[in-house]
């Protein structure tokens, strides 16, 4: 199937794409990698009158070190993270989780914001900048504002943006924080049916502060389990405040059922992998599968 008909505008700059989204309020659509809308307009699931290509808006693509923070371009691709090293220094869960997305061809040309735009409910992207507490800038015509990611995320393929919005930049705060992750999908590159990321701060003393659990796959989007964190922080993670983190995780947890799992095996799950994800944080680091 061939997608329906639709205008192709070329953007050369940030004004000149976010110009067009006001003009077509609602009916245009942004390309950046192109790895969900392409086939999504070939199948004719998506049907926008116009197309605003942002490919060679310059500017979208640069990772940069701002001392206090991290900024990473909507346009950078998944290769191009997986790569970096001032992300494998400073954002390690980031470029970690880009070795479960997809194959090569995807990483390629998939971008982070096109991912964030996206808001697949267990995509690996969101669920990531979730534990490292990114913020969203996003531009319009007007102007500009930068949104939490815990506000970003609306529901499954929901966000905050605005029809006239785009994002224009990631921002990550702190120093690098350690992590774990662990992915559990039915087959190689399937979509994951659950996927947990913590994060946190290890002092000289070996406790960690701003421990933050995300998980996608128990809701409609990734989720941040708050009360996770707070019982792990400032602290030694032994068995007891693991165990008790993974009863908060579990008494979050209101996922779905799909043709992928269902809801009770999810609740499984959670039970199952948040304490050994806590573990891997403790002693670490995680290899990610499971």
């Amino acid at each position: 199937m061939k997608p329906a008909p639709f205008e192709y505008i070329r953007a050369e700059s940030v004004s000149g794409a976010v110009t067009a989204l006001a003009e077509h309020p609602g009916s245009a659509r942004l390309l950046a990698g192109g790895q969900s809308l392409v086939p999504m307009l070939h199948m004719r699931l998506m049907r926008p009158a116009v197309i605003v290509d942002i490919n060679r808006v310059p500017g979208l693509d640069q990772i940069s070190d701002r001392g206090d923070h991290i900024t990473v371009g909507p346009m950078v691709r998944y290769s191009t993270i997986e790569r970096s090293p001032l992300v494998a220094k400073r954002l390690g869960l980031l470029a970690h989780v880009t070795r479960h997305i997809g194959d090569r061809q995807v990483r390629n040309r998939g971008t982070i914001g096109g991912s964030l735009a996206q808001a697949d409910p267990t995509g690996e992207m969101p669920l990531a900048c979730l534990a490292l507490d990114a913020a969203v800038v996003a531009a319009t015509r007007e102007g500009r504002r930068e949104i939490p990611i815990g506000e970003f995320l609306h529901g499954p393929y929901m966000t905050a943006l605005g029809l006239d919005e785009m994002i224009i930049e990631l921002r990550f705060p702190g120093p690098a924080r350690e992590f774990a992750f662990r992915e559990i999908v039915r087959r190689h590159n399937d979509f994951a049916v659950l996927a947990i990321a913590a994060t946190g701060v290890r002092s000289a003393g070996g406790t960690l502060s701003g421990v933050r659990v995300a998980i996608a796959g128990i809701d409609d989007h990734a989720v941040l389990v708050h009360e996770a964190g707070t019982l792990l922080e400032g602290g030694a993670l032994d068995d007891e405040r693991i165990a008790a983190a993974a009863r908060a995780c579990a008494d979050a947890a209101d996922p779905p059922s799909d043709v992928r799992a269902s809801a009770e095996y999810r609740r499984h799950l959670v039970g199952v992998h948040v304490p050994r994800v806590l573990r891997a944080l403790r002693a670490g680091g995680s290899d990610g599968h499971g």
